[in-house]
């Protein structure tokens, strides 16, 4: 039996193949405003990353900026 460090977990190490991970421009939810969760992280990497914080970003924007952020300020690793 493996080790449980070995299992992948669906929701964050989803199968090849899962619709699990969907491009933020496929959302069906993608025009609503973004949700509290969001909001608060985008804040916090806008201000590590000396950008300026949009709070009538969508929730398709807030994921592609919270990755490229997240890219800029190292916490995308």
């Amino acid at each position: 039996m493996a080790a449980d460090a070995d299992l992948a977990h669906p929701k964050t190490d989803p199968p090849e193949g899962s619709n699990a991970v969907k491009d933020p421009d496929d959302w069906t939810t993608g025009d609503e405003p973004m949700t509290g969760a969001q909001a608060s992280y985008l804040k916090t990497l806008c201000e590590e990353a000396g950008e300026e914080f949009d709070p009538k970003t969508t929730k398709a924007e807030a994921s592609k900026r919270i990755d490229a952020l997240q890219e800029k300020t190292g916490r995308g690793q």
